[in-house]
């Protein structure tokens, strides 16, 4: 009686790991997706502000960045799906 109550105290910590790694795992792959859709755009705010704080003008770093989240913007607006993996995000068959 006393050793199937520890088991059952261990099994419940057991599973109480696993949900907190699935949790940390979900979070992990939805900053990676966030970086890929933001990074060249993050990594030209960051420039922008290095050069500012350095003393140095920073006009190409901001307007690198700007056009870094248009083209984003611009890509975020196509219409994607299935039919379109590996066609470079258009819809067609690929038979021309």
């Amino acid at each position: 009686m006393k050793i199937s109550l520890m088991r059952r105290i261990r099994k419940q910590a057991g599973q109480g790991m696993t949900e907190y790694i699935i949790i940390v795992a979900l979070i992990a792959v939805s900053a990676i997706a966030v970086y890929a859709s933001f990074g060249k755009t993050i990594r030209e705010q960051t420039a922008g502000l290095t050069h500012e704080m350095s003393g140095t003008d920073s006009t190409t770093d901001i307007n690198d960045a700007r056009a870094a989240a248009t083209d984003g913007k611009s890509q975020a607006d196509k219409n994607k799906g299935m039919g379109a993996y590996g066609s470079n995000g258009s819809l067609s068959t690929g038979n021309q």
